[in-house]
């Protein structure tokens, strides 16, 4: 519970940090202040889940692993493909949050 209390409040304070480059005006070539904080956030989020995902394949792996040596090649490929699945999906996450800059 305490984690979400300090997670909100970092929010809370980026938002009223960000509240100036909201009033801005538009710049020169179409894009706005909006526009750059949202792409970067999802970039940062895309990007943190990912961490978490990957760090937990490799923990649960490397804990199956310790219990059960004989398996260990077997646990190791299901590892590696569900990462490199896992590294598909944030790029094409990444590709999407970026394009937002050129509509």
């Amino acid at each position: 519970m305490y984690k979400w209390v300090k997670v909100i409040g970092f929010v809370f304070a980026m938002m009223l940090v960000a509240t100036p480059g909201f009033a801005q005006e538009e710049g020169a070539d179409g894009v706005t202040w909006e526009i750059l904080s949202g792409t970067a956030f999802g970039a940062g989020m895309v990007l943190l889940g990912a961490g978490y995902g990957i760090g937990k394949i490799g923990s649960s792996a490397v804990e199956s692993m310790a219990r059960q040596p004989e398996v260990a090649g077997n646990i190791q490929t299901g590892m590696l493909i569900a990462a490199a699945l896992i590294e598909g999906a944030t790029f094409f996450a990444l590709i999407v949050c970026l394009l937002t800059l050129l509509l």
